[in-house]
């Protein structure tokens, strides 16, 4: 019994540097973390009238906000550029075109005075109109520039008072634009609509939505987001596909962002030298509501239009993401001067709408592409799945082969001992 248990204890550890033997790193991820401007954060806080509303932890919903803003300000990171736009903070009243237009920068984005930011949020008092929209093409203009992370985090009680601007049209198209801004979005009570709102909002730009009803709640979460802020990010270079090959904008290694149509395709080119290997990745976001049953499709082809390789993927409406990829390692060549190959990536999708539902602008397309030094002999990581645990994978044998042998004499040795007594 005892030699058992060690002879399987032996094989559970070789098995354990087998498994480790066969995680090798990968290559060198497409995209650096750019930490070259120091990251912007601009706190979007709702100032209107409904902010007077006394449901939070026994106090106004405008004290929560400013308890929150201020342990906050203490917690911000140094490397942080922090500012506060307001929205409904100074107009009281009923003319909905001026109501609309309500909104300031309450503290610039730029180095953090805490004192002088704690004096300005102790001024404020709830007041007017609740305009989303327009404060979030505000806070763009503040973030704008520069090629750090820009975050915007918007506090609201209520949902946007000053349609036609749909702030989540707003969201969708400060998206498009490629700058990398995220908007994060807090709502302070449970509300449907708002609810719907919001997360709309946060989700046309990679962001998040945060239901709180507690002033901790509130501080812990614009804590995280802040600090968020201050991570080092890739950020995705705008570029735009063709409608075809011939057309398509050449790129190299990287992060980019681009916009599709409904059921457009896109192309792209890369060149590949010999010896090396493409991969590249897709993901395409549905920023809106979509029928089920959905695809993407990318494609590696020559110039010529024939397929080298492809990567599909498929949905049912339960995930508003959808990623696929490939990867094409090009054989050595003899020739020293050996030219590289132009290889064509084509990004389908198979997305559609009901009527009512806009289509323009397309849909967020997100595409990695890395070119590193190919496969080479036998030992590498992927020649048939194990790399550099082949030499394991014969130890394995090995010490396999001399347990049962091991084994099968102690069987025999124990059977006569048997048979003797």
């Amino acid at each position: 019994m005892i030699t058992r248990t060690r002879l399987a204890a032996g094989a559970c550890a070789l098995l354990a540097a087998l498994a480790a033997g066969m995680a090798f790193p990968a290559g060198a991820s497409a995209g650096e973390p750019t930490g070259e401007d120091a990251p912007k954060v601009d706190l979007v806080l709702d100032v209107s009238g409904s902010m007077r509303t006394r449901d939070i932890d026994g106090g106004t919903r405008m004290a929560a906000a400013k308890q929150a803003f201020n342990e906050v300000l203490d917690a911000t990171p140094e490397e942080v550029r922090l500012g506060i736009r307001t929205l409904g903070a100074d107009y009281p009243g009923d003319d909905r075109k001026t109501g609309c237009k309500d909104t300031a920068q309450l503290y610039p984005v730029g180095p953090l005075d805490r004192t002088e930011a704690k004096t300005a949020v102790a001024t404020l008092a709830p007041t007017g109109w609740t305009p989303i929209g327009p404060a979030l093409l505000k806070a763009a203009d503040d973030l704008d520039g520069g090629n750090g992370s820009k975050r915007i985090v918007l506090i609201s009680d209520g949902e946007d008072t000053c349609a036609p601007l749909d702030p989540c049209e707003v969201a969708r198209e400060i998206a498009a634009k490629g700058i990398g801004l995220t908007i994060d979005t807090l709502g302070l009570v449970p509300n449907t609509k708002m609810r719907q709102q919001l997360s709309c909002i946060a989700e046309a730009t990679g962001g998040t939505y945060t239901s709180v009803e507690h002033t901790d709640e509130l501080t812990d979460k614009v804590n995280q987001l802040v600090d968020r802020a201050a991570d080092p990010v890739v950020t995705p270079v705008a570029t735009e596909g063709a409608d075809a090959c011939a057309k398509a904008p050449t790129l190299k290694s990287g992060l980019y962002t681009d916009r599709e149509e409904f059921g457009q395709q896109r192309w792209y080119r890369v060149d590949v030298e010999p010896g090396q290997e493409l991969r590249a990745s897709v993901s395409v976001g549905a920023d809106r509501a979509v029928n089920p049953s959905y695809g993407v499709l990318l494609r590696a082809v020559t110039v010529h239009g024939r397929e080298i390789v492809r990567g599909e993927a498929a949905g049912n409406g339960r995930t508003d993401v959808l990623s696929t990829g490939l990867r094409y390692p090009k054989a050595e060549s003899d020739e020293d001067d050996a030219p590289a190959e132009a290889v064509c990536l084509q990004v389908t999708n198979s997305f559609s709408v009901a009527s009512g539902v806009k289509t323009t602008p397309g849909l967020p397309l997100e595409l990695t592409v890395d070119v590193v030094d190919g496969p080479g002999d036998s030992d590498d990581v992927a020649a048939f799945g194990l790399g550099r645990g082949w030499w394991l994978l014969g130890l394995l044998v090995l010490v396999g082969f001399v347990a049962g042998l091991l084994w099968g004499w102690l069987s025999r040795w124990r059977f006569a001992i048997w048979r003797t007594n």
